[in-house]
């Protein structure tokens, strides 16, 4: 049996002797994120000695001074994930940076074709086994380490020892550099607002019991802060940060009706503050396994109901997602957006979501863009695309044509851009060349007249604020009504309603022209299932506006048509209007009905069949 506490203290090395065995041309892989060995690194730069080395690494925070300028004949940086203290050298071409999807790079380690001569990684402390546990990073970590010729660790007294797939005995440990060093920390703070209205919008798309995979940053901290009502939900992720443990301390994080690892959290790393680390530390909750499992599409996919929620820098009208790069400008990388996305995507349940701000952090540019900056790389193809969200909402994407696409994404810009979008769509032929476009004026989406509200027959529908990406929901409602509805609406016997007419549905600013629409759900393509609107009079009687609905046959006598009726009260009054007006065919009892018991002052003229109704709000 293998005596490895005998050949303990023999390994103990300073860094400097550890990294004397490094030599001319190697190739050095160094852990990335909270866990870079901050004193190796330091020992390998120091030494003067050394020429054509390349140090290989995911993101690293702090200085990178391996890429300097004048350190370059020595040292070469090639990097699979670009960060801040990086991307300048990459950029100037002092550095080299390789795309790859996570999930792929242990294969790369492990075949040889990337070839590792050194790994210069930090652990835990042994345990009484000889196991020490790759603490936050075991990513892609784990196979440099069982690949690389020879293992050089820092064992770092603050390092936690996480559990899972993530231990290297010390017997495969060449030296082993005993330090006490706090670990890099990042803490983003409480979100922006924009971030919290996006978190918002990711929430509504998570069920309870769904399970969750997220990044670092504000968006996601967001989305996390909005999910406190939600129950049961579990984490299965590349990585997590501190905005989860709020969820965990209240039991809404439980884990308890995952399909794949139930009661367990699963991340290939952790990156936050000190509370984080310390909460990790041989927690049984967490299990940390590397990337070739955690970021198979195919073992994501075994998580039903997984919701994936990954960023991006641009989105083009046709649904292609710009992930690392600035057009030809490496930014960032692949990391495992497009892994998730996939595993999401064939998980049963499962939702791939691309979250973003609509602009530019200044407001000048937008994010949603015609076409993608020249050069620009795309990380997410438009076939695989599926929910896609900025504040102004949630775009659904998949199995939609280019025109539903371009509509939909036009919608939730920023509105002073919408008019340019559907300007370029139009001049690109992705839309129609008719297609009306918002006023530049238009005011923000009145998002809190949404509401779900149950009916009388206890169905539950989702009032919402019209958009102009609805065209086709319309049109899909227009095609289940009957001969008699169509009639009472439209006082003719229609039997279409082409484009041409129906966009005249969705010519509205919110405020003057405001439709309301009713669907099956909160999600982007739930159908729709009743239309109601106002139209701003003209004259003297601007203090009024004209009222018409449409509801689908199977949906009428439920109390829908009274629900939207006075969400059209609520929101006309709230934009100024005393009241509105109304023609009713004479055998419409039920809208008479309606219109007669909605809590305003009602005055009635019949002529040929037709009621022309007053109606006066209170005062």
């Amino acid at each position: 049996m293998f005596d490895w506490k005998s050949q303990l203290q023999a390994k103990i090395e300073s860094p400097e002797q550890a990294v004397r065995r490094v030599r001319n041309g190697s190739r050095v892989f160094i852990s990335a994120n909270a866990a870079v060995p901050h004193a190796l690194l330091a020992a390998l730069l120091a030494r003067q000695d050394l020429e054509d080395i390349q140090i290989v690494h995911m993101m690293t925070f702090g200085e990178a001074a391996y890429t300097r300028p004048e350190l370059a004949r020595r040292f070469r940086m090639n990097t699979f994930f670009i960060g801040a203290n990086t991307r300048q050298a990459v950029q100037e071409g002092l550095g080299d940076y390789t795309p790859m999807h996570l999930s792929q790079i242990p294969a790369l380690f492990r075949s040889g074709r990337m070839k590792l001569d050194f790994a210069l990684i930090q652990v835990s402390p042994p345990d009484e086994h000889g196991l020490c546990s790759f603490g936050t990073e075991t990513n892609i970590v784990k196979a440099a380490t069982e690949s690389a010729a020879c293992v050089i660790a820092e064992v770092n007294a603050r390092m936690p020892r996480s559990l899972g797939d993530c231990f290297v005995h010390t017997r495969d440990i060449a030296a082993l550099i005993p330090v006490s060093t706090p670990l890099h920390e990042v803490d983003h703070g409480p979100p922006d607002e924009i971030s919290r209205q996006i978190g918002q919008h990711v929430a509504s798309l998570v069920d309870d019991g769904a399970t969750l995979q997220l990044g670092i940053g504000g968006i996601p901290d967001a989305v996390l802060a909005s999910l406190g009502d939600r129950r049961d939900l579990g984490i299965y992720t590349e990585m997590f940060s501190d905005g989860l443990l709020p969820l965990i301390e209240r039991g809404v994080v439980t884990n308890a009706r995952k399909t794949l690892h139930r009661g367990k959290i699963v991340a290939t790393f952790a990156f936050g503050t000190r509370k984080l680390y310390e909460f990790i530390d041989g927690n049984p909750m967490c299990e940390f396994r590397p990337t070739e499992y955690v970021n198979d599409p195919f073992v994501i996919a075994q998580n039903d109901n997984l919701c994936a929620i990954n960023s991006a820098l641009e989105v083009d009208l046709t649904g292609q997602v710009c992930a690392e790069s600035l057009g030809q400008r490496f930014y960032s990388g692949f990391g495992g957006q497009l892994d998730f996305v996939r595993g999401a995507a064939r998980a049963r349940g499962g939702k791939p979501i691309i979250a973003l701000p609509s602009t530019t952090s200044d407001g000048s540019i937008s994010r949603i863009v015609p076409e993608l900056k020249p050069g620009a790389g795309v990380v997410t193809t438009r076939a695989d695309v599926h929910y896609v969200v900025t504040e102004y909402g949630t775009a659904y994407l998949h199995g939609k044509s280019i025109r539903e696409r371009a509509m939909a994404l036009a919608q939730i810009a920023h509105p002073k851009f919408r008019p340019w979008l559907i300007g370029e769509a139009k001049a690109r032929r992705l839309v129609y060349v008719d297609q009306i476009e918002p006023p530049i004026t238009t005011p923000a989406y009145p998002a809190h007249v949404e509401r779900l509200t149950k009916l009388r027959d206890g169905r539950e529908v989702f009032i919402r604020p019209a958009r102009l990406s609805d065209e086709p929901l319309l049109r899909d409602n227009f095609y289940t009504l009957s001969e008699q509805t169509i009639f009472r609406r439209f006082f003719e016997p229609l039997r279409a309603l082409p484009h041409e007419k129906l966009q005249e549905f969705l010519r509205m600013d919110y405020t003057n022209d405001f439709v309301i629409v009713a669907c099956t759900g909160r999600t982007a393509e739930a159908p729709i299932v009743a239309v109601a609107r106002y139209n701003r009079l003209s004259g003297a009687r601007r203090d009024r506006a004209e009222i018409a609905f449409l509801i689908r046959d199977a949906w009428q006598n439920t109390g829908l048509g009274t629900q939207l009726y006075q969400t059209l009260i609520d929101r006309a009054r709230e934009c100024g209007f005393r009241g509105f007006t109304a023609e009713v065919l004479q055998e419409n009892h039920g809208m008479l009905r309606v219109l007669h018991k909605g809590g305003c002052a009602v005055t009635s003229k019949l002529q040929k069949g037709v009621f022309e109704l007053e109606i006066d709000f209170p005062a």
